[in-house]
């Protein structure tokens, strides 16, 4: 039977010290799951809300005793019973229970925890993986990841103002040769860095945060570092940035501190397109702020049918937000983040949305993580063929690689690695 018995909630501590939810869900035959949640540096105003208790005498106000304890006594009263195998009840209910917009009063990171465990146990129920239990029987592609190995933005005390450089190993002949391409490409940076005194300390994702001033300074050493790890830029490797723009976005301009330079809407897509046509580029996430409309389907018919536009703030997992921008013409990708959403069903239904459209889906983890790696079983059970966990550093990040190693092993000869074929256009 695979009723739920047991809701159980605690603190633990995530990969920046800050507490977060992990959710333990026990069934009727025994069957268990669990799951931690992730959190965010940079977030978007759209998404739904993590529930902090603001008492500053405990974990500088960032504890999450209230959503624990929102789980413990109100989500687990209320689902205690419920058939785990019904992932959309359970979810609406779960919905339900909290009765706001965005998920404020219980906390999106207390139903995410429940909505994730929840899965699991169900999984384990049947005997099944999480990625074959989501996915059925087609679930089999492997990710491309997009390994963040240069940071800048919220996630570095850098001048430079995009948040994230990264390699994606599309000529890669497994995931695991994927992994195997950009740890060599991420020590021969590490080496080149050292060379020329810069930092070689790693940030929140795993990646260098050297003192480098502008964007173009950064690709020169992404682009060395893969000629000297032996590998042919724009061929075997491509690159992709997460620009963030929505933080250096003020008044309708976007203040680049570190190159000193303000650029307009139209300016900042013209940056963009000269970036493209110098770099091979094939991916920007965010490359415009959340609320700049405009921008975005400025950006989109410049550069859309060249490079991958993936809306994260834009977006936040929210098939919604999606919908509107299909229909409006903007970006033609989003970034999938379980915590911008709060509900498995729901994450699903975004990525499911994004396919029907033909915009691609990119599996993220944030920058607060912890060992849980159900992204890298949604990422295979989704077939979205894009991953963005983080650098080759710190195993909060490697946990993620490693599952993808173990599933693509166990799938053997039914595995496809999604490689230069997970771009469309």
């Amino acid at each position: 039977m695979t009723a739920i018995l047991d809701i159980h909630a605690r603190q633990i501590i995530d990969s920046r010290g800050n507490p977060t939810v992990e959710v333990d869900v026990t069934l009727e035959d025994g069957a268990f799951g669990r799951a931690a949640v992730p959190s965010g540096a940079s977030t978007g105003a759209y998404e739904a809300v993590e529930l902090r208790d603001g008492d500053k005498s405990k974990f500088l106000g960032k504890g999450v005793a209230k959503a624990v304890q929102g789980v413990n006594g109100e989500i687990a009263d209320a689902l205690r019973g419920y058939d785990a195998e019904d992932q959309g009840d359970l979810d609406a209910r779960l919905i339900e229970l909290d009765g706001t917009e965005n998920k404020a009063r219980l906390g999106a990171n207390a139903l995410l925890g429940v909505s994730m465990a929840a899965a699991k146990a169900a999984a384990d129920s049947r005997g099944l993986p999480l990625y074959r239990y989501v996915g059925g029987v087609s679930a089999h592609v492997l990710p491309v990841p997009m390994m963040n190995i240069i940071n800048g933005g919220m996630h570095a005390d850098n001048p430079i103002d995009f948040q994230e450089f990264m390699i994606m190993p599309v000529g890669a002949d497994s995931l695991f040769d994927a992994v195997r391409m950009g740890s060599e490409i991420f020590h021969t940076l590490k080496k080149h860095l050292h060379d020329k005194g810069l930092a070689t300390a790693v940030g929140d994702e795993g990646g260098f945060a050297p003192n480098l001033s502008s964007a173009p300074a950064a690709l020169d050493f992404v682009m060395q570092a893969i000629e000297a790890a032996g590998y042919k830029p724009g061929d075997d490797v491509v690159l992709a940035l997460d620009c963030a723009a929505t933080e250096y976005c003020k008044n309708g301009a976007y203040h680049f501190e570190g190159e000193g330079v303000v650029r307009s809407s139209e300016e900042n897509a013209k940056y963009l397109a000269e970036l493209v046509a110098n770099y091979p580029i094939r991916s920007i996430e965010d490359g415009m702020g959340e609320d700049d409309r405009a921008g975005w389907k400025l950006l989109t018919e410049m550069i859309g049918d060249k490079c991958q536009l993936v809306g994260d703030d834009l977006f936040v997992t929210n098939p919604k937000r999606l919908a509107d921008g299909i229909r409006e013409g903007l970006a033609n990708s989003i970034l999938v983040k379980v915590n911008q959403i709060g509900t498995l069903s729901e994450t699903l239904a975004a990525v499911d949305m994004a396919h029907r459209a033909g915009y691609t889906a990119v599996m993220s983890h944030r920058s607060g993580e912890t060992e849980d790696a159900t992204i890298a079983d949604l990422a295979v059970a989704t077939n979205c063929g894009q991953i963005k966990t983080g650098s080759l550093a710190r195993s909060d990040r490697l946990a993620k690689y490693n599952q993808l190693i173990r599933i693509e092993e166990e799938l053997a000869g039914v595995a496809r690695y999604a490689g230069r074929g997970i771009f469309r256009g």
